[in-house]
């Protein structure tokens, strides 16, 4: 069994509509900057009619990937994912196309229901999971947790190197689209990422944010960004090149915190001051593990990039 991937390598993930002919740019020639994972979609970001010139650019593409990737080209690529439409177009995908340079799919409409199908034509690949929390079951803590637990107990759960959470799809489900004056916090979905947060992540699955759809509001995308990491997201889906950079800065780990999770995961004390604030390694420790991760793949925040956030916060 193929074990997971690290959920910090993936970074922005780009959705990229799979009618699209220049994706492979993006894979084998690194067309655009900072790209740590992409997803090549073939549900909602394509319609019925284009299903089957979408299906025949995926196919050649996947042997491209698997050509270059024979030849060792592969090194420097981003994770590549395919989003099927449902589970019957990924057990096509399955037995047709060569998956052997893809990392893995991105399951949509997720429920307790639809997951021994999924893992029933997944179990004997070589690919990861990505399932996509985005119907009217994630409103129902109930529901989620019953999931969260079988999913914990489950094989795949080694295969599972996020939840995405869907935002647009859940706006849809209560008939709202997210403002474009507020951050998706500040409406229903505010709620359900905080229960999902603690429904999953204390279950030690990792979630990714969902898509800023106001492309050039990057104040937005800021206030936003800022409150994924605070509720302990490990990357946000982008629609548009232009968000990579946006969330990269958002990713890399302040100083302080940096400093701090040093201390919490070297001291030998119970309790001890650090920069003005208690550090308690039985407490922090999960925590500081995690900024080190971080920190690892994103690096350590400059000055300049602090002074932003800080004239954020005021502004705010």
């Amino acid at each position: 069994m193929n074990k997971r991937l690290s959920p910090w390598r993936l970074g922005a993930t780009l959705y990229m509509p799979a009618t699209r002919t220049d994706i492979s740019d993006a894979i084998l020639k690194n067309k655009i900057a900072g790209l740590r994972s992409l997803i090549i979609c073939l549900e909602d970001a394509v319609s019925e009619n284009d299903i089957p010139q979408a299906l025949n650019n995926l196919r050649q593409l996947t042997l491209m990937l698997a050509k270059a990737k024979a030849a060792g080209g592969n090194t420097h690529w981003p994770l590549v994912f395919i989003r099927p439409r449902h589970a019957e177009m990924g057990e096509l995908l399955v037995a047709t196309l060569d998956l052997s340079a893809i990392d893995g799919f991105v399951l949509p409409k997720f429920t307790l229901a639809s997951l021994p199908c999924w893992w029933n034509l997944m179990q004997d690949t070589h690919l990861c999971m990505m399932p996509t929390l985005e119907t009217e079951e994630v409103f129902d803590v109930l529901q989620m947790r019953e999931l969260a637990t079988t999913l914990k107990h489950h094989p795949c759960h080694q295969r599972i190197i996020a939840l995405r959470i869907g935002g647009n799809d859940l706006m849809n489900v209560v008939a709202l689209r997210r403002s474009r004056s507020q951050t998706l916090y500040d409406g229903p979905l505010g709620y359900v990422i905080k229960m999902l947060v603690a429904v999953f992540s204390s279950r030690d699955f990792a979630l990714t944010a969902p898509v800023c759809e106001h492309i050039d509001d990057h104040q937005m995308m800021d206030k936003e960004l800022a409150l994924d990491m605070a509720h302990g997201l490990v990357g946000k889906t982008a629609i548009h090149p232009n968000q990579i950079s946006t969330i990269e800065k958002a990713l890399m780990v302040q100083p302080a915190d940096h400093a701090d999770a040093l201390r919490i995961l070297n001291s030998s004390q119970a309790v001890f001051k650090s920069q003005g604030s208690m550090c308690e390694p039985a407490t922090h420790r999960r925590w500081a593990s995690e900024v080190l991760a971080r920190a690892q793949v994103y690096g350590i925040a400059t000055e300049q990039a602090q002074e932003s956030i800080r004239l954020l916060t005021t502004e705010a």
